[in-house]
């Protein structure tokens, strides 16, 4: 049951809005900026919410590691690609330009293609890929990141997390939205769990003594300092499949930097050679495909719709209740908060109460006494 209070969703979005203005967002920048953190909390998804507005986005454009303002340079474009310098600014705003761009010239050639490089944080992948959902297409995403996950056998943090994205339209009330990090656990799930003081489950990070690990702030800590490591999906070893999630993993990295010939791993870590914040010049990659060059959108919606339902409903083992499709429980966390709000923890409460005191904003938050 959740007991945290829940604030508006408009009450979120204006103040989110009106501090990044205060951190030099321009207002439709931001306005972009503050949906793709909700609908991450409309989707359930709070690793990437609200959790993530103040340390990530306002603390990296404060300590100039991420600058407010977004100059989109188109480096190379085609009638089906694009190339795109976001230098260093909002990976957001130019996530959202460059899929406006693909979506329409999906529309006239079937497909499109994109990447991007001197970005930052662009959010839940999921994010992207669903506006290709809405104009009735598939649309495909993935990111490099930070490193933080090790290579199968490995101990070292030497990729990102580095999500692999896929939304699909179907007939039913939401899409296929498969979104997720190809590590174990994602760096966003590891700081809400050290926020809520939770520890993280064991046998999803590792340290160089090759010992899983659960506390969460010593995780944090000691990933910072290069002495802790995700594990990729599937865990530890081979047995497992952990090599599966490797081999994802690297295949994200790779489509993100070499589309671009921008860098990748150890030098995404936001620190020069002496320690210094530097900017994190992440790259992300987007295709975009149009079923009705195929076989049609409504075939496509009713097969994919089919699939779904169809393993939805196959049998289930003993206990449990219910079989899901990706997606799915996202959609259910929105009918659950469509009405409530955003719910905000204590440690969030605080932030929201110091940005609105430090900027003289006129709000009164719920959770207030």
């Amino acid at each position: 049951m959740e007991t945290r209070p829940f604030v508006p969703w408009k009450m979120v979005n204006d103040f989110m809005i009106d501090v990044f203005e205060k951190y030099g967002v321009p207002r439709k920048d931001a306005e972009i900026c503050a949906d793709v953190l909700l609908e991450s909390d409309r989707r359930g998804i709070e690793s990437h919410g609200c959790n993530r507005f103040k340390p990530i986005y306002l603390d990296r454009i404060k300590n100039g590691t991420l600058l407010p303002v977004t100059k989109i340079d188109i480096v190379k474009e085609t009638p089906t690609t694009i190339v795109m310098d976001a230098n260093n600014g909002m990976g957001m705003v130019a996530s959202h330009r460059m899929m406006e761009m693909l979506i329409e010239k999906a529309k006239v050639y079937g497909m499109a293609g994109g990447a991007i490089y001197n970005s930052t944080h662009y959010g839940i992948a999921g994010y992207w890929t669903t506006m290709a959902e809405k104009a009735g297409m598939i649309g495909i995403s993935g990111t490099n990141a930070r490193p933080s996950v090790a290579p199968t056998w490995g101990v070292e943090p030497m990729m990102g997390t580095n999500p692999l994205t896929f939304t699909m339209p179907t007939d039913e009330d939401f899409p296929f939205n498969f979104d997720c990090a190809t590590s174990t656990i994602q760096n966003g799930k590891i700081e809400f769990y050290e926020r809520s003081g939770k520890p993280t489950p064991a046998g999803l990070v590792v340290n160089r003594q090759g010992e899983t690990m659960t506390e969460s702030g010593k995780i944090l800590k000691d990933m910072r300092a290069g002495q802790a490591a995700l594990c990729p999906l599937g865990g530890l070893g081979e047995a497992t499949g952990g090599y599966k999630g490797y081999g994802f993993t690297t295949i994200v990295e790779i489509l993100s930097a070499a589309l671009t010939g921008g860098p990748y791993m150890k030098d995404l870590n936001g620190k020069d050679k002496d320690g210094n914040p530097q900017m994190y010049r992440l790259g992300h990659f987007f295709f975009v495909i149009n079923p009705e060059f195929f076989m049609g959108l409504d075939t496509f919606k009713k097969t994919a719709g089919g699939i779904c339902r169809g393993l939805r409903n196959s049998a289930k083992a003993p206990g449990a209740e219910r079989i899901y499709t990706a997606g799915e429980k996202e959609h259910d966390a929105w009918l659950d908060r469509k009405d409530k709000g955003v719910p905000v923890g204590e440690a969030i409460q605080k932030e929201f109460i110091a940005l609105r005191d430090e900027f003289h904003l006129d709000y009164k938050f719920p959770f207030e006494k």
